[in-house]
């Protein structure tokens, strides 16, 4: 097992953090280490990125309820 400086462990989970549509097996080949090393760095660093799709588009505000128009509508 090789000994990495840490500033490189560091640089390496950042990169990874950096680049959310990249895998940890395609930053670990650009870097030239192993998967399995990455892994275990970015858990120690406690690093975590969503998981899932992310919509490109903005979150649309809730619809009222037709109730609480009424409610609304009507006053105190």
């Amino acid at each position: 097992m090789k000994n990495y400086p840490p500033e490189f462990k560091a640089d390496a989970v950042a990169l990874y953090e950096s680049r959310p549509d990249a895998t940890i097996r395609s930053v670990a080949a650009d870097l030239g280490i192993s998967p399995e090393t990455l892994r275990n760095w970015v858990r120690a660093a406690g690093a975590s990125r969503p998981r899932g799709r992310r919509t490109q588009e903005p979150a649309q505000p809730p619809v009222p309820l037709e109730a609480e128009n009424a409610a609304a509508e009507e006053g105190p």
